[in-house]
């Protein structure tokens, strides 16, 4: 696989990410679970490695590396931590990319630097109540008043939310009574108007900072604009895109973290005088996470390769997103099994991948969201072709 989609700026990431997972997130990714604490400190140390600038161009500070670096070094995070990975990941393909993909140089000179340095940590407002798989039904509402616009509404279960220096949002557009559609607007998280709700309490991803939004009479200057005024749903579908190979990498890395650990404790772990993974009942489920945790990486590359040569990928980002995700559920299910009733309990840290891998399912599209992108788009292929 490495030299299928690695070059040496890979490899190096690979070794660099795995390095710092292992001495600087392992030892205290339990710590950080329990007492649902930010990791600030390693937030600063990965944006001294240049992770949290990783797919930034260099002329704004970032290390301007590809989509399969970026890819790599969420796996290797998640494989010791998720909180740590969608911390970093949200920060990245959520905060930082509609800015890259959408901002004016103004916005990319003001924000882009700052971001990648990690200086600053980025948000993306887009799930509302009532517009979850339903994106398109977004509620809240930006009316223009004279150069400005005012805000009102808000947004459910957006990461880093609380530590956030930066807020992307999408929100409906209103030109003298005429709705225009949805846009985008990027402003700092101290703007007046915005309230920042409680931390989540949540089953998994217990470190990562998570909260609802609130929009009152918010007032923002047409220059915070993401692009035209309805380039808001074109903007958040491309964000989306790309962040399904955010989550499939995160999904990757947090079945593999589970799987070493299931390993690792069938080679300790004795019953009727030899190690449990000679029986197989065990080995087979052993084998079967081994090979649904290659097949999901190699969706996850194959996805990045193709958006690094600016392929569309609608139908690839989800099928690798729904595969991989899947396949973190199954295998930190089967880790829990294989460890027996020591998979209950906190002493042993795959009943915590087992809580973290969830939300994979459901963040990013749901898994039946990802059905219906795929059956529309090999739909569209089979139309396209009988033409």
């Amino acid at each position: 696989m490495d030299d299928l989609f690695f070059n040496q700026d890979h490899i190096m990431i690979q070794d660099m990410v795995r390095e710092f997972a292992e001495s600087e997130i392992m030892p205290i990714a339990r710590e950080l679970d329990e007492e649902e604490k930010f990791p600030t400190e390693l937030v600063k140390q990965m944006g001294e490695l240049g992770l949290m600038g990783i797919n930034v161009p260099e002329k704004y500070g970032g290390s301007g590396l590809d989509m399969v670096a970026y890819a790599t070094a969420v796996m290797g995070l998640a494989r010791a931590d998720a909180s740590v990975a969608i911390t970093m990941a949200a920060h990245t393909s959520l905060g930082t990319l509609p800015i890259l993909l959408h901002g004016s140089d103004e916005q990319k000179k003001t924000y882009l630097p700052k971001l990648a340095s990690g200086e600053v940590i980025g948000a993306f407002g887009l799930t509302e109540p009532e517009a979850g798989s339903d994106a398109g039904s977004t509620k809240t509402m930006a009316v223009k008043k004279g150069d400005d616009y005012i805000v009102n509404g808000g947004k459910i279960f957006i990461t880093n939310a609380g530590k956030a220096g930066l807020l992307s949002f999408t929100s409906q557009i209103k030109h003298e009574d005429k709705l225009l559609g949805i846009g985008a607007f990027v402003i700092p998280t101290a703007t007046a108007g915005l309230e920042i709700g409680p931390k989540e309490k949540k089953m998994g991803w217990r470190a990562s900072d998570t909260r609802q939004l609130f929009f009152h009479n918010m007032k923002i200057p047409s220059s915070a604009m993401l692009g035209d005024p309805t380039d808001g749903f074109r903007t958040f579908l491309k964000t989306l895109t790309s962040g399904r190979i955010s989550v499939g990498a995160l999904a990757v890395g947090t079945a593999q973290g589970a799987y070493e650990r299931a390993l690792q404790y069938s080679t300790e772990r004795e019953a009727f005088g030899r190690p449990i993974n000679n029986f197989q009942s065990v080995s087979f489920k052993l084998a079967d996470m081994a090979t649904d945790i290659e097949a999901s990486k190699l969706l996850i590359y194959h996805a990045a390769w193709m958006k690094d040569q600016n392929k569309d990928i609608v139908k690839e980002a989800a099928m690798a997103k729904l595969f991989a995700s899947e396949t973190a559920m199954r295998v930190a299910t089967d880790a829990i099994q294989i460890h027996g009733g020591y998979g209950y309990v906190k002493e042993y840290d795959v009943e915590r991948y087992f809580r973290d891998a969830k939300i994979l399912e459901i963040g990013e599209g749901t898994s039946e969201i990802q059905r219906l992108i795929i059956s529309r788009e090999i739909l569209k292929e089979l139309q396209h072709n009988a033409l």
